[in-house]
């Protein structure tokens, strides 16, 4: 069929919604699906500009949707107040899963009493659950970025809430034990939360929003003991499971009504499924309907998907790097926490007091909340002005940290030398815990918004690492913590001990300074995120993508990571060709 005007065949297009012609129908186009004109040149394959997009239809005739031909349907797309009502509730379920690390703790004395244990085994009931925990997030993650973010979700809460029964109701230690262990490895934590962030902002909009998940992780761990402390004293010990299991019950309300699936290549499918059934786009398909789950999955790929994280953190250096950082700080603070009851027994606290002796920490933790705004903002500007500098793009998120990781050690010799008992005042170890505080929510904060910004689409792998490491080490640390405190040092225990944490804070600190300059080393050494960089500033026909949704299935499985290893340097080049989105 000819066009008006002598227009010849070549000004047709290929595209996911058939052979369009690209005159003058764009915007009847846009008006039929009820989208707006530009969105309507992007369905035809045009860009907004006038330049033809060219879309290659598979062997079968199927075209894949991809991200620039749905972008207003998908998350990043969202009005801003939708956004945060997301994270909202997100937030209110990260700190639900935090609470139940930390309020079991209160109950210590109930369980060992009860059920004619020691001290040191009730604590490894909390020890079990951070372990397993660790372990848990790594799990769940891969299959969040595989099935969506809300089912996984959802199944986590529902198992976690379910495995507080049988604690709860235990009539025995070891059917505690066992409920503990389920519930940790049932919690799917911040690698999905946080993950959710890169589905619905893009990297150079994600730092406010990573701030304030942050906060909720950092925050509910301290919100158990706060609350713990009236629990403990007015309560039977199970209260602190119930509290738990009501407390998960309604976050997970809340999630199931509110938060809808953000995961881009899930809403990829869904968005082709009803351009189908419309009629206008009979050959467009989502990039998970191209390949069904059983082709997809292979055991082999089953395996590796769940792997995934675990290879993630010991294959790439920026994984390994920022979250052994990470959880070595953590695990720091958790020890010195664990001689709080040692420390303020001195003073003759009791247990309410003693909970809310947790407080300083939570302000240190606004502190270095509302310190990050400025941070941040600085930080966007210097990426604005320096849309070239990988280090501007990348390590630069890194900055604010080169101010705060010192307040670790600096807050750790305040806390050692403060809490020897009277007559020196109970202020000095609280001001102590308030300035940890800020180091512990800078350096969990930094390096986690670095790792979303580097892995984008697969940042819920990526973080796992940073949460397993900080899970499992403070879970392991639970059960020696007290001996660490009450049997070194003689006279000076409690001083000595906190000061051996201070020097090895030290090392820490010098790591910050290490990876702020020597980043971008550490991310050409990671094959992982060079891929995904490359395919981010890789151009389509002379216009560069926003960013992608996902790796091709190739690349992300078990042959594909190998391949990465083997050839890297040349891999940035060809990983874009069929990068989506």
């Amino acid at each position: 069929m000819s066009e008006p005007n002598g227009s010849s065949a070549s000004n047709h297009a290929s595209t996911p919604f058939g052979d369009k012609q690209s005159s003058g129908v764009e915007g009847l186009l846009g008006e039929a699906l009820g989208v707006s004109h530009d969105e309507g040149l992007a369905a035809t394959g045009r860009e907004a500009g006038g330049r033809e997009k060219t879309v290659t239809p598979r062997d079968d005739g199927k075209v894949e949707l991809k991200e620039e031909d749905a972008w207003e349907e998908l998350g990043f797309c969202y009005p801003t107040w939708k956004k945060w009502t997301i994270l909202t509730i997100i937030f209110l379920v990260q700190t639900s899963m935090n609470f139940n690390t930390s309020l079991y703790s209160n109950g210590l004395e109930g369980i060992s009493s009860e059920f004619g244990v020691s001290m040191q085994a009730a604590r490894a009931g909390a020890a079990i659950f951070l372990v397993t925990y660790a372990f848990g997030c790594e799990l769940w993650a891969p299959w969040s970025e595989e099935f969506g973010r809300k089912p996984i979700l959802q199944l986590s809460l529902g198992l976690v809430n379910i495995w507080c029964l049988p604690v709860a109701l235990a009539p025995n230690f070891a059917t505690l034990m066992v409920g503990r262990a389920l519930g940790g490895l049932s919690s799917a934590g911040g690698s999905v939360t946080l993950g959710m962030i890169a589905d619905i902002f893009e990297p150079d909009e994600q730092q406010y929003a990573v701030a304030y998940i942050v906060f909720s992780s950092v925050g509910g761990s301290i919100l158990g003991p706060i609350i713990g402390g009236f629990v403990q004293a007015y309560l039977d010990w199970r209260w602190t499971i119930w509290i738990q299991l009501i407390f998960g019950g309604f976050v997970q309300i809340l999630h199931l009504v509110f938060v809808p699936e953000t995961r881009t290549t899930i809403l990829l499918d869904r968005i082709a499924k009803k351009r189908r059934e419309s009629g206008l786009s009979p050959n467009v398909y989502g990039p998970n309907e191209l390949d069904p789950f059983l082709k997809r999955f292979t055991f082999k790929e089953l395996i590796w998907t769940w792997v995934r994280p675990f290879r993630m953190f010991l294959t790439e250096p920026i994984v390994l790097t920022l979250s052994l950082l990470s959880g070595f700080s953590d695990a720091l603070i958790f020890m010195q926490i664990q001689s709080f009851a040692l420390v303020y027994n001195q003073w003759g606290f009791s247990t309410v007091q003693l909970g809310l002796s947790f407080i300083p920490i939570g302000v240190g933790y606004i502190i270095a909340w509302l310190s990050f705004i400025p941070a941040i903002r600085r930080n966007k500007k210097e990426r604005l002005d320096k849309p070239g500098d990988e280090h501007a793009q990348y390590e630069s998120r890194l900055w604010w940290l080169l101010y705060t990781a010192p307040c670790l050690p600096i807050g750790l010799i305040i806390f050692a030398w403060t809490s020897g008992g009277p007559p020196t005042h109970w202020i000095g170890t609280m001001i102590g815990s308030a300035i940890i505080g800020i180091a512990n929510y800078a350096i969990y904060m930094a390096t986690i918004d670095y790792m979303i910004c580097a892995y984008g689409p697969y940042a819920a792998s990526a973080t796992g690492g940073n949460g397993w490491s900080r899970d499992f080490l403070a879970g392991v640390l639970t059960v020696p913590a007290t001996p660490f405190y009450t049997n070194i040092g003689g006279q000076h225990h409690l001083e000595i001990a906190s000061t051996i944490l201070f020097c090895i804070s030290l090392v820490l600190v010098a790591a910050v300074y290490a990876v702020y300059y020597y980043g971008p080393t550490l991310r050409k050494r990671s094959p992982f995120a060079e891929s995904l960089a490359s395919a981010v500033t890789s151009e389509d026909h002379g216009q560069p993508r926003r960013r992608i949704s996902r790796l091709p299935s190739g690349e992300i499985g078990f042959e594909g990571y190998q391949h990465r290893h083997a050839e890297h340097g040349h891999h940035a080049r060809h990983s874009a060709e069929g990068v989506s989105g």
